[in-house]
């Protein structure tokens, strides 16, 4: 049973979320919250948590909506007091494991940057549970936050065996790292 979150606000006051796409791959497509603002009537609720699936508002599935359309949705709540909310808890960073028992098996994914670009149908990434537009933060252990793209590269291309990698949606890892700022509806 996903939670039912209420939410107490002031007429004309915004929710104070800033949310992203849930991602090509994820189990529904919907919006993922990504930063509150502090103070705001979300991050005061204390009960919402970022990397939270909002799966409806006020009744309003968001599941399979563009983040345009989930954006709106939510901004048209400014002048309601009080706003419930159904979400799926999830952490923000999604740990993925792949088994690769030899160097000849392709890993079946490609990486920009440190960004999950495209993936192979059926292939062992796509098996432990790699998405695309996810950012690498880690692999077996160590952080790549920092490690050029070159070096992702031939870390990833000698891993053998089981592959341990912490991965989050690019847009959430922009936000968080200071690369973008929130947009708060």
């Amino acid at each position: 049973m996903n939670p039912l979150v209420f939410i107490e606000k002031e007429k004309g006051e915004i929710l104070g979320l800033a949310i992203v796409e849930s991602g090509w791959g994820s189990i529904l497509p919907t919006a993922i919250i990504a930063n509150m603002m502090h103070g705001g009537p979300a991050e005061r609720s204390g009960r919402l948590n970022t990397g939270d699936q909002i799966m409806s508002v006020n009744g309003t599935s968001l599941v399979g909506l563009p983040l345009s359309s989930c954006q709106n949705i939510i901004k048209d709540l400014k002048n309601q007091t009080r706003v419930q909310m159904n979400v799926v808890r999830c952490p923000p960073v999604t740990t993925v494991l792949i088994r690769r028992p030899a160097l000849r098996l392709q890993l079946g994914f490609s990486v920009q940057n440190g960004i999950i670009c495209s993936l192979v149908r059926g292939g062992i990434a796509e098996r432990g549970g790699v998405r695309v537009g996810h950012h690498i933060i880690e692999i077996n252990g160590q952080s790549v936050v920092a490690t050029p793209h070159e070096k992702i590269v031939h870390i990833l291309s000698n891993a053998v065996g089981k592959i341990h990698m912490k991965t989050m949606p690019a847009a959430m890892y922009r936000l968080l790292t200071a690369q973008e700022q929130p947009l708060y509806i």
